[in-house]
């Protein structure tokens, strides 16, 4: 009983993630043993191609909780960012850890700036989100596309394959990446919904797990989350739109900031809306029907289809 299963990806990133959640349960539970099992996902068998072509939106979890429903692990640590907004019948999201920095940063051989970049540099992202968020400042950039875990991605910028990355700055604080890495502003560039947060999926029945667990959550991180997952759910978007979004619980109040953008990123809606955080999930739906209403729907549409 006193044995708990983890399950998780395999990757640099998502092994220090896991075993961040493992420390911070043994130290409230000092008796409690943890055992990590590696499991690969599709997303991780499949890197010849953008992850905009590949066509799920399960990419980088379902392998992970086939295993959770199976009973073969008790938890699964995820990064928000990767798990969709439909969760399987059966699963549930227990906790929701304090987020991290959520903005993206510009990794290159020296610290540099988007706006500062060579005129027709080489810029590697697998995101629509940031490509097009690139290409709405700077169209001269080529952008090529960028597959692998954080520390494969790294390893070609070091090899010189581009002239700059854009990566999460919470991979990279997470990973202690010792690299040259310059923060892009918000107003730049807005993050992934759920960047920066670490989520641990559970079965809904199982009580004694999300008991565990429950001592992880974060509140504030929890209703950020809850509300920017509200926006992308009410946008159903996922890897193959580029959407953006980040919400700041201040108090009792909740904002929430995002945006729709076509590919090319000529044409951007981007707004803010503010409300009760009890009511964070509307929040974020009011934001999304805000969006499409401005003209987001046509370009989701387009994108589409």
């Amino acid at each position: 009983m006193n044995i708990l299963k983890i399950g998780t990806r395999g990757s640099a990133l998502a092994l220090a993630q896991t075993e961040e959640v493992a420390r911070a349960l043994h130290n409230i539970f000092p008796d409690l043993s943890v055992e990590i099992f590696r499991i690969k996902t599709t997303g991780d068998k499949i890197l010849d191609a953008p992850l905009s072509k590949i066509g799920t939106k399960s990419l980088f979890t379902k392998e992970i909780e086939d295993a959770l429903l199976e009973g073969q692990i008790d938890l699964a640590v995820h990064s928000l960012k990767d798990l969709p907004t439909e969760i399987p019948e059966g699963l549930e999201i227990g906790a929701v850890l304090k987020r991290l920095d959520p903005r993206d940063c510009l990794v290159a051989e020296k610290r540099i700036s988007l706006k500062d970049l060579p005129k027709g540099a080489r810029v590697g992202t697998s995101s629509l989100r940031r490509a097009a968020q690139i290409l709405a400042l700077r169209p001269d950039i080529r952008i090529e596309n960028l597959r692998g875990n954080l520390d494969t991605s790294l390893k070609k910028i070091a090899e010189g394959d581009f002239d700059a990355i854009v990566v999460a700055q919470a991979g990279l604080t997470r990973l202690n990446a010792q690299v040259t890495a310059n923060s892009i502003s918000f107003e730049e560039m807005l993050p992934a919904v759920g960047q920066g947060f670490i989520a641990i999926e559970v079965r809904s029945n199982d009580l004694r797990t999300q008991e565990i667990i429950q001592s992880l959550n974060d509140r504030q991180a929890q209703i950020e989350a809850l509300c920017e997952r509200a926006f992308l759910r009410a946008l159903e978007g996922g890897c193959q739109v580029p959407i953006g979004a980040l919400a700041r619980v201040e108090g009792s109040k909740i904002f929430l900031e995002g945006l729709i953008s076509s590919l090319d990123g000529k044409i951007t809606y981007r707004d803010k809306i503010e409300g009760a955080a009890k009511d964070c999930e509307q929040v974020g739906i009011n934001l999304a029907k805000k969006l499409l209403s401005m003209g987001g729907e046509k370009v989701l549409e387009a994108i589409r289809h």
